[in-house]
């Protein structure tokens, strides 16, 4: 697949029943999800939205950004994702335990399950391209998630993502007071080394912010270069004028529309 590298100043499908036998039943994802809006049959395009990191009792909410998303495209599924252990203002709530917020939150066992979450709502959505949309820390998570699970996503929006993860931690222990968490030995899984297992055919885009002063958009750069060298293609998008709160920028949600109208649909 030819790649473009561009830089810018800026998931129920029923089971067939057999004979007399009922369909069986999807199995229910491990983490809490919520499907926004009303989807329609035939779905086309399942997006899976991962938030960021959050410190200890920290509210989730990236509503906002799925109900935009479910709007402007109405025959899709838009489901928003509470990482393990994490909650929204709401009272939902993941089971798991969520890391400190200084890049420890990335692990296997949680990157696993996060994954068999999105399978869950690919086996409900089982004629749907499936596009992972993360943020912050969610952005590693789905990074890292397609590299050691290739088959599970179609496409991947990446947003203000730390994917240079050992170097960024290096940048905030110089930042942030107190250090030692960010010096602190992780076992975090650094999405620049997952890199190589990503299915050739899957297409990806990453945005920052210009002035994002928390996850510096060199951190996405590097990342979007490896997936380039690779052939893969990637769009790879700065936005003047913006720090680390860009999921709601309109710009983002047509990176998100431009990548699900360049991937090929699925016989229905």
């Amino acid at each position: 697949m030819r790649s473009s590298l561009i830089f810018l100043p800026l998931l129920l499908a029923a089971c067939a029943s057999t004979g007399d036998k009922p369909a069986p039943s999807p199995a229910a994802p491990p983490l809490f999800t919520e499907t926004v809006g009303k989807p329609q049959r035939g779905i086309e395009t399942l997006f899976v939205v991962v938030h960021g990191d959050g410190a200890a009792g920290t509210e989730i909410d990236i509503s906002g950004f799925a109900k935009s998303l479910a709007a402007t495209e109405p025959e899709s599924a838009v489901v928003r994702l509470l990482r393990p252990g994490y909650a929204d203002g709401a009272g939902n709530q993941s089971p798991g335990t969520r890391g400190a917020g200084a890049g420890d939150d990335y692990t296997s066992d949680r990157i696993a399950v996060v994954g068999d979450t999105i399978a869950a709502l690919r086996n409900r959505y089982r004629r749907a391209r499936v596009i992972a949309i993360g943020e912050g820390g969610g952005a590693a998570v789905v990074a890292n998630l397609a590299g050691l699970r290739p088959n599970l996503i179609d496409g991947m929006v990446l947003v203000s993502c730390p994917c240079a993860l050992p170097e960024w931690r290096r940048y905030m222990a110089g930042r942030e007071k107190p250090a030692d968490p960010w010096r602190a030995k992780i076992d975090s899984l650094d999405p620049l080394q997952t890199a190589g297992g990503i299915a050739p055919t899957l297409r990806a885009a990453l945005i920052s912010g210009a002035d994002d002063k928390t996850v510096p958009a060199r951190f996405a750069r590097s990342y979007a270069e490896a997936l380039s060298l690779r052939g893969i293609a990637t769009d790879f998008r700065i936005l003047p004028d913006q720090g680390s709160q860009i999921l709601d920028d309109p710009q983002v949600i047509e990176a998100t529309r431009r990548l699900a109208s360049a991937l090929p649909r699925k016989p229905q």
